[in-house]
């Protein structure tokens, strides 16, 4: 497992990913928990709702979202070989299995925390059935930009992010050109402890370019800059070539601010599914190929069964 570089995030314990004041650390032994939202065991993650009692004397719900870091290689000695506890749980020829209790430095959990958590947050992380929806570009016009528009998605923590008010000794790389600039940053699921799991994300400074749906050829030169000098930035950063990185847009995104991530090849995570993930390469050849190209395509995506756009496509007779 190779060492990842540069400084160690700092948005852990100052700020939630949604871009919540976080003056202080958070009370985790004051969390009265609700109920468990969602579990993967896959992913070894769990997601709680809980409540603290906030600043006016009344219960502020919290999600709480506790993952198993990964190994890292420096630590294995320590890990095998200093106060662990190992307890047989079954043996078999030349098979046996155990468990280990390592010492609490080594039993890092990372803990991800939205307080004070809105109801949009969750059913965010609730677990729900979900339904492929096949959007029409006339679709696009007709359903889903006027729920967009009717909504009170904040960004304000992206916002935060392009002005330095926020996470400024973060950054990777930036091109500060206002209209083909960006900012590349680690995402807030990496640790930045190992490169398995590579994460980061560049964010646009131009605004008002809201997903996929809103690209057209005037935009190319803002897709190229971030493909190449994404790369570059990583490479030189970290050590990893283009060629091991899956770099893609969301559609839908979780927030509509344009923002492309970078991924290790190898890591399967969040969002990089057939039906959400879309190669930003692939976007510059469609691009080029039909400017309009993201204004006409039918683009296939998930929604959760709770999720107001559903019923709105289903309202239509689309869903």
């Amino acid at each position: 497992m190779a060492e990842a570089g540069g400084t160690k995030r700092k948005r852990e314990g100052e700020e939630d990913p949604g871009g919540g004041a976080g003056a202080g650390a958070f009370p985790l032994a004051e969390l009265c928990l609700r109920r468990v939202l969602r579990e993967s065991a896959r992913d070894k993650t769990i997601f709680l709702h809980g409540q603290v009692n906030g600043a006016s004397g009344d219960a502020e719900d919290a999600v709480v979202i506790l993952e198993k870091t990964p190994f890292q290689e420096e630590s294995i000695s320590d890990l095998l070989k200093k106060h662990t506890k190992l307890q047989l749980q079954m043996s078999n020829d030349i098979y046996s299995t155990y468990h280990l209790y390592p010492p609490p430095q080594l039993s890092e959990i990372k803990t991800t925390v939205v307080y004070p958590a809105t109801e949009k947050h969750l059913q965010k992380y609730l677990r729900q059935e979900v339904y492929l929806i096949r959007e029409t570009g006339e679709d696009y016009k007709n359903i889903t930009l006027p729920f967009i528009q009717s909504q009170s998605f904040s960004i304000q923590w992206v916002y935060n992010i392009l002005e330095k008010k926020a996470e400024a000794d973060r950054i990777i790389h930036e091109n500060p050109d206002p209209s083909s600039g960006f900012i590349l940053i680690p995402d807030f699921k990496w640790n930045q402890k190992q490169l398995d799991d590579l994460y980061l994300i560049a964010i646009c400074h131009r605004r008002g370019i809201k997903s996929l749906r809103h690209l057209t050829a005037e935009h190319l030169p803002l897709l190229r800059g971030i493909l190449q000098e994404g790369k570059e930035a990583i490479l030189k950063r970290f050590g990893m070539a283009g060629s091991q990185l899956r770099i893609y847009l969301h559609y839908q995104p979780s927030y509509f601010h344009l923002h492309v991530h970078f991924t290790a090849l190898g890591y399967d995570a969040p969002g990089c599914s057939v039906e959400r993930a879309h190669l930003l390469a692939d976007v510059i050849d469609n691009l080029e190929l039909d400017p309009q190209y993201y204004q006409k395509r039918t683009l296939t995506f998930a929604l959760r069964a709770d999720e107001t756009l559903l019923k709105k496509f289903q309202e239509a007779g689309k869903a």
